[in-house]
């Protein structure tokens, strides 16, 4: 992604650990320790890249170090652009 030139950003996220989840319920700010999701799965970091495709950006993903134990997800920006 870096020799193509269209990797914006990306590194490695903290452990579940350190997570906070935030809320907004009824006007009160809600803090929970952990993530959200009780889940199995977690989110070990990020990438953000710019691709002329959603095509391109399936290549870029299968090619990803994680690609090959766990799972890349990928989300375009909100607004899709």
């Amino acid at each position: 992604m870096d020799g193509r030139g269209i990797r914006i950003l990306g590194d490695r996220l903290a452990g579940v650990d350190q997570a906070i989840t935030v809320r907004k319920r009824n006007g009160k700010v809600l803090k929970s320790d952990g993530p959200f999701a009780e889940t199995k799965e977690w989110i070990a970091g990020f990438d953000v890249i710019e691709c002329a495709s959603i095509d391109e950006a399936i290549e870029v993903a299968a090619k990803h170090p994680m690609a090959r134990f766990g799972k890349i997800e990928i989300r375009p920006f909100w607004p899709p652009v």
